[in-house]
C-alpha cells in the first residue's frame, strides 16, 4: 500500500479535463434525457403507468446530468472555469439545483468530510452517540424520524430539491450565492411555463414530477452510502487529517458498470474526495491503475442496503450503529455502572 500522503501527488496526473471528451459526455446524457422526457409526453396518450416507467431511465440521465454539474462545480469538466460554470448555472434549472449555491456548499463539505467539527455543511446530519443519548426525548425523537428511511429518502429529497432549494443557505458572505438562487428560480419558471404551453400544465407537472423526485431519491441515496457506511471514518478537528478522512471516510460503491456510467461513477467516491479535479470519466482509469484501491471502503449493491439502518457514531467503537445497538450499548453500560 502506498503511504495514504502521497495519494494527492500520484493522482495529480489524472487531473486533466477535455473539451472534446466533455461534450461528448454532454451529447450522450443530455441527447436521452430530451428524448426520454418527449417519449413520457407521448406516452401519457397510452397510460400513465408508461410514463412512469420511462421516468426511470429519464431520472437516471437527470442524474447523470447531476454529475456534470458536479464536475462543472469542481472545474474538472470542461478546461475553462467560464464553461464550467455557465454549463452548471444551465443544468441548474434543470435539476433544481443553484450551482453557485450549490458549489459553495459543496465546496465546504469537501474541506471538511470526517471532521466532527465542521458537520452540517452539504452532508446528511449525523450524531454521535454521546450527543444523541445527552438529548432530551422530543429532540431524540425529532432525530429518530429525521432519520427513516421515508424521510430521508423519499420525503426529504422531494423537499430538499423541490422547495429548500428555492432559497440560498444563508451563510454566504456575497450576493453570488443569493443571486445564483433567484436566477435559477426563474430559470426553472421561464422553462416551466414554457413547457405547459407547450404540453399543458397537466401533462407537464405529471412529467416533471416523477422525474424530480425520483432523480432527487437517487441522488440523496447516492450521497447516503458515500459516506454513511459501517466502516466510515470520522474525528474531531484535532485529530483529523484530510487525506485519511477522504481515503477511509469515503466509500468506493463497486455499481455494475450500467449504473457507474448512469451515475458518472460516483461511486468511486473515495478517490473524488483525494482529488476533487479528475473528471468523473477518468476515475475508473484511477482504480484500474491502482487496484489497492478497490479494497478500501469498498461496498456492493447488496451491502448498501445494509448501511440504511446505521445512524449514530459511536467514538469509541470508531463506526456508525444503529438505533438499537446503540439503545442496547446504552443499557448495558447503565446495568454495568450500577
Amino acid at each position: 500500500m502506498i503511504d495514504e500522503k502521497l495519494w494527492s501527488r500520484r493522482l495529480a496526473a489524472y487531473k486533466s479535463a477535455s473539451n472534446g471528451r466533455a461534450i461528448l459526455e454532454l451529447v450522450v446524457t443530455l441527447v436521452p434525457f430530451i428524448a426520454l422526457y418527449a417519449a413520457m409526453w407521448w406516452a401519457l396518450s397510452i397510460g400513465y403507468w408508461l410514463t412512469l416507467l420511462l421516468a426511470l431511465p429519464g431520472a437516471a440521465m437527470l442524474v447523470r446530468l447531476f454529475a456534470i454539474q458536479h464536475d462543472c462545480g469542481h472545474g474538472a469538466f470542461f478546461t475553462s472555469k467560464q464553461a464550467n460554470d455557465w454549463l452548471g448555472r444551465v443544468i441548474g434549472v434543470m435539476t433544481f439545483t443553484p450551482y453557485d449555491d450549490w458549489r459553495r456548499e459543496h465546496a465546504l463539505h469537501h474541506a471538511g468530510s470526517g471532521n466532527l467539527d465542521r458537520r452540517g455543511f452539504g452532508d446528511i446530519d449525523t450524531l454521535t452517540v454521546a450527543e444523541y443519548n445527552a438529548l432530551p426525548r422530543n429532540k431524540q425523537l425529532r432525530y429518530w424520524i429525521y432519520r427513516q428511511p421515508v424521510v430521508l429518502f423519499i420525503i426529504g429529497p422531494a423537499y430538499q430539491f423541490l422547495l429548500r432549494q428555492r432559497w440560498h443557505t444563508g451563510r454566504a458572505k456575497s450576493l453570488m450565492p443569493v443571486l445564483s438562487t433567484q436566477s435559477t428560480n426563474i430559470g426553472i419558471v421561464v422553462f416551466s411555463l414554457l413547457m405547459m404551453w407547450l404540453i399543458g400544465w397537466k401533462a407537464y407537472l405529471m412529467i416533471q414530477l416523477p422525474l424530480t423526485i425520483l432523480a432527487a431519491t437517487t441522488g440523496v441515496w447516492l450521497f447516503y452510502v458515500q459516506h454513511q457506511f459501517d466502516e466510515t471514518h470520522w474525528e474531531y478537528g484535532g485529530d483529523w487529517e484530510r487525506e485519511h478522512a477522504a481515503l477511509h471516510g469515503s466509500s468506493f460503491y463497486d455499481l455494475p458498470q450500467p449504473l457507474m456510467w448512469l451515475t458518472g461513477n460516483i461511486g468511486i467516491h473515495h478517490v473524488h474526495h483525494i482529488s476533487s479535479q479528475i473528471p468523473f470519466h477518468v476515475l475508473p482509469r484511477v482504480v484500474k491503475d491502482y487496484p489497492e484501491l478497490k479494497e478500501i471502503g469498498r461496498l456492493t449493491l447488496w451491502e448498501s442496503i445494509k448501511c440504511i439502518p446505521l445512524t449514530l457514531w459511536d467514538e469509541e467503537r470508531k463506526r456508525l450503529v444503529s438505533f438499537r445497538d446503540n439503545a442496547r450499548f446504552f443499557a448495558a453500560g447503565q446495568a454495568k455502572a450500577a
